[in-house]
């Protein structure tokens, strides 16, 4: 069978009614963006297919006729896109991304690990409960700002708080940029309030610590219950890990939706952009700083110092700005820039113990 690409290729797409092979590539995300990457001759010899799960075992496809596992050894993540070549599958060749989510992943070698590629919007869910943590919240939004990615404020169990006006105040204070949206995840109220966000070829990603309604709101938008969901320890307010692999689903109408394991711990790593963004004012204020390498401690002419003795910045937020920060840095530094610094440290302490010897 011969595949019809033309009416993704730019300038000049064709005008028919697209054929069903390129209907089914709509309905998983394919846009331009990712058409214009190869030619139409590419596309024919090697037709695209999205990666909607890796296992450890390699990386699950789905395409026009394309439903198959190929081994490990590209470096893909969930949502990624690959031009499939059936006769060498590792030899695929993997389409630069539209966006892509990245924490430090767990342990002390500090490597990074992909969360999922190609998103156009990410739903930051958390709870009106004591989940709620507006550091946590402050982090997914640096890391969707970051990314590219439209981040939209989720506070489920809006129906069981007595009062979710605070919760909501204290997340639209994190920027105006990010919308904020209560709902009740077990009723009618996702997919009539998030409808806007979830059309025809576009990619949609939970994330969140676990019990916080992302599985329940997944659920929703599919309209059936595809992913397993439980409940949250009473005693706490925690959740149970329910979701335990990243994986896509797709919506009747077309949108794809990601579901995620929750992440109590998101270790940011190369996202200074992204919280620049979050903390917009507090960066434009230490922008008037007389020193531009101002730690905005005790150096003259801080402008954060002065605004800050003039009550006119929450300490709390201005905490949580210098940890970000710091965190950041510290992150985004390479093994060999580590292994410098630590080198000068342990010269320097040398030195002093061989003064403290006289």
């Amino acid at each position: 069978m011969t595949r019809d690409y033309s009416q993704f290729m730019p300038p000049a797409a064709s005008q028919q009614i697209p054929e069903r092979e390129s209907l089914v590539l709509e309905r998983l995300g394919w846009k331009p963006f990712f058409s214009q990457q190869s030619s139409i001759e590419d596309l024919i010899r090697t037709p695209p297919a999205r990666v909607i799960e890796v296992h450890r075992t390699g990386l699950h496809l789905l395409g026009d006729e394309i439903d198959t596992m190929i081994p490990p050894g590209l470096d893909a993540t969930v949502g990624d896109w690959l031009l499939f070549d059936a006769h060498e599958p590792t030899n695929s060749r993997l389409l630069h991304r539209s966006s892509a989510f990245e924490r430090r992943a767990p342990g002390k070698d500090r490597k990074r690990q992909l969360i999922a590629a190609n998103v156009d919007t990410v739903f930051i869910v958390s709870s009106c409960n004591r989940d709620f943590n507006i550091a946590r919240l402050e982090r997914y939004v640096a890391l969707a700002f970051d990314a590219e990615v439209t981040p939209v404020i989720l506070l489920t169990k809006a129906d069981v708080c007595e009062d979710h006006a605070p919760y909501v105040e204290a997340a639209s204070a994190i920027s105006n940029r990010v919308p904020v949206v209560p709902l009740n995840a077990l009723s009618d109220e996702p997919i009539a309030k998030l409808s806007s966000w979830c059309a025809l070829s576009q990619t949609v990603a939970f994330l969140g610590s676990s019990g916080v309604g992302k599985s329940t709101l997944v659920n929703a938008l599919l309209q059936g219950g595809v992913v397993e969901t439980a409940a949250i320890r009473e005693d706490d307010s925690k959740g149970r890990h329910t979701t335990t692999r990243r994986q896509l689903h797709f919506t009747t109408g077309g949108c794809a939706v990601l579901d995620t394991p929750g992440m109590r711990e998101l270790q940011l790593t190369d996202v200074e952009a992204g919280i620049a963004e979050v903390f917009d004012d507090l960066v434009a204020l230490a922008g008037q700083c007389r020193f531009k390498d101002c730690r905005h401690e005790v150096e003259p002419g801080c402008a954060i110092r002065q605004a800050q003795d003039q009550g006119e910045i929450d300490m709390s937020r201005l905490a949580r700005w210098r940890k970000l920060a710091a965190e950041e840095r510290f992150n985004s530094s390479t093994l060999a820039e580590r292994k410098t610094h630590d080198r000068s440290r342990h010269k320097m302490f040398r030195s002093i113990q061989q003064k403290n010897k006289w």
